[in-house]
């Protein structure tokens, strides 16, 4: 039998190896164990969570809404219904501090997830939309520690949310990256960065591979290879996908008595067959 440690490691050794600038990694992102044995059937290299859409699943809005009791649960599912490395996405770190970080780290390498994306954003009322810079690397640090004393080359991926949030431009997004890099993050993820210039420049900037979100609007996937990209997510877009036609249908059948909408649904035997071939 495998030592759970063992595997864990391997994992997250295969889980660093699939980051590679201009051949990227690409990430459908799942939210719960039939969208993730969905995703890993379809051929990919691993599987990611999203936070917002295990928020949703466990009827909690976006916004560090969840914490470090609910949020891993559902990832040791996803982890132990897949065969591929998986990657849990952990919001700010659900926690005030540095030291409850490293506890939430401790949570998801105890669920099986063998990396992390962790946001410099600050939820809720405030004058400023995202951390200062020392506290967010203080947090991050925090994970390395948590992850180095488990004995789990944990991939971090540090996401800056300077575009996303209109908190500043490339340049101090690679400042931040520099930062975060410096206190012991992998990887750099710079959700809102997909016009092609700002692309380039940061892949070009930053030492370490980048993290883009795509989606419709988005250049495909080759083409932010060809930029430099060493993964592409797709967020919460097909969570919000998969939402949309469950309010379709519901809308249809109350409104007009028909079906129409359930068409494009899976076959049964496809499905359940699928779910049921466990790990």
């Amino acid at each position: 039998m495998t030592n759970p440690s063992s595997l864990l490691r391997e994992h997250a050794l295969a889980f660093r190896s699939l980051h590679v600038p201009g051949r990227p990694l690409l990430l459908p992102n799942a939210w719960d164990v039939a969208s993730a044995r969905l995703v890993e059937d379809a051929g990919a290299g691993a599987v990611a969570t999203t936070g917002v859409g295990v928020a949703w699943a466990l009827g909690a809005a976006d916004g560090e809404r969840l914490d470090r009791e609910r949020a891993p649960a559902v990832v040791a599912g996803i982890a132990g219904a897949v065969r591929v490395p998986v990657t849990a996405d952990v919001e700010s770190g659900w926690a005030d501090d540095p030291a409850g970080v490293a506890r939430t780290v401790r949570a998801v390498l105890a669920a099986g997830a063998v990396g992390v994306n962790i946001e410099d954003a600050l939820h809720g009322p405030g004058p400023a939309p995202l951390r200062p810079v020392a506290e967010q690397a203080a947090r991050i640090a925090a994970v390395r520690g948590a992850a180095d004393a488990a004995g789990v080359p944990l991939f971090v991926n540090a996401r800056v949310d300077t575009l996303l949030r209109g908190a500043g431009g490339v340049g101090d997004t690679l400042e931040r990256a520099s930062a975060y890099l410096a206190a012991g993050a992998d990887g750099i993820f710079v959700p809102g960065a997909v016009d092609p210039e700002t692309v380039r420049e940061l892949a070009g900037g930053i030492d370490a591979p980048l993290n883009v979100m795509a989606g419709p609007g988005a250049p495909p996937a080759g083409e932010l290879a060809a930029l430099g990209v060493a993964r592409v997510s797709v967020g919460s877009g097909m969570a919000q996908a998969a939402h949309a036609l469950v309010r379709r249908a519901a809308r249809e059948l109350l409104g007009t008595g028909t079906y129409g909408a359930q068409d494009a649904g899976l076959d049964y035997g496809t499905l359940n067959t699928l779910m049921g071939e466990g790990r």
